[in-house]
C-alpha cells in the first residue's frame, strides 16, 4: 500500500491515534486525534515535540513506566477510564521482529455510552 492509503485507513477510525516513539516524541496524529487536541482543546501543532512538553511530572513518571513494560513485552496496557468514561489502553507497536518502535492509546466507549467528540 502507499503512504495515502495508510493515513486514509487510520483517518478512518474516530478514535484519536497519537503514534509516539521510543523516544516519546509524537510522529503521527491521526484526524481524529486533530480534532481533539489541536482544533477542540487548541494545542499548538504536536508532531515532533516531545509527549512530556505537554504532561505534568506524575503523568511522565507514569508513561516511563508503561513504556518499560512494553519494552519487556507487554502489548497492551490498561491505562484508566475518563470522566467521559471513555477505557484508555496504551497499546505498543512492534516490528516484524517484536521490537517495539513505540506506542499509541486506544480509545474505547465503555457499555452502554457514547464518546464525547473532542
Amino acid at each position: 500500500m502507499n503512504p495515502e492509503t495508510y493515513q486514509a485507513l487510520l483517518d478512518t477510525s474516530k478514535s484519536p491515534i497519537v503514534f509516539v516513539d521510543n523516544d516519546h516524541v509524537i510522529r503521527y496524529l491521526n484526524q481524529a486525534a486533530k480534532i481533539r487536541y489541536l482544533k477542540n482543546r487548541g494545542y499548538p501543532e504536536l508532531v515532533g515535540k516531545s509527549l512530556f512538553d505537554c504532561h505534568n511530572e506524575q503523568s511522565e513518571k507514569q508513561t516511563r513506566e508503561i513504556h518499560r513494560r512494553l519494552l519487556a513485552g507487554e502489548d497492551e496496557i490498561f491505562l484508566k477510564v475518563t470522566r467521559d468514561n471513555e477505557k484508555i489502553t496504551v497499546v505498543a507497536v512492534r516490528d516484524t521482529a517484536g521490537q517495539l518502535l513505540g506506542y499509541y492509546e486506544r480509545f474505547e466507549a465503555m457499555p452502554g455510552t457514547v464518546p464525547l467528540q473532542g
